[in-house]
């Protein structure tokens, strides 16, 4: 029985050498991905908190009006208008359809959510406005009802 060879760089240059292609792997992804991944993960995110307050409307009437407290709104009109933005932004992500338009309804959901109800939780906060912005910057990508009427109705 033979033994498998093991790659033995030779020289600090093969090492370096080496060192650059492995380094340079994950610029293979394609963006498209990139954009699909942040389009579904932070449509599932508002989409599971929109799904929340439609469970029971008479509890989040009640966060609305006791613990998150939004200044110049009442509470039903905010709740009202958060869990549209939600729905309709969520929908919008995960199709890829106006997908500029539900990115930026969202970072509205999250400014008013950083500003006025959990800054403390900015962490997370960011990372929702990363992946909007990354939606609102780049486009939807490839795979996307957005690419889709582009080509359609050029």
């Amino acid at each position: 029985m033979t033994a498998i060879p093991q790659y033995t760089p030779s020289t600090p240059a093969a090492l370096v050498g080496l060192y650059r292609r492995l380094i340079k792997l994950p610029e293979r992804i394609p963006f498209s991905l990139v954009q699909l991944a942040a389009r579904i993960a932070v449509a599932h995110v508002f989409w599971q908190s929109a799904q929340t307050k439609l469970a029971s409307w008479p509890v989040t009437l009640q966060l609305f009006a006791i613990e998150y407290n939004l200044p110049f709104i009442h509470p039903s009109i905010a709740a009202s208008l958060a869990t549209t933005a939600e729905i309709t932004g969520s929908v919008l992500l995960f199709l890829g359809l106006f997908s500029r338009l539900g990115a930026i309804m969202l970072l509205g959901v999250v400014s008013v959510i950083q500003i006025f109800v959990y800054p403390e939780n900015w962490a997370e906060h960011l990372q929702w406005a990363s992946l909007l912005l990354l939606v609102l910057i780049r486009g939807a990508g490839v795979f996307s009802l957005d690419r889709l009427a582009d080509r359609v109705f050029r």
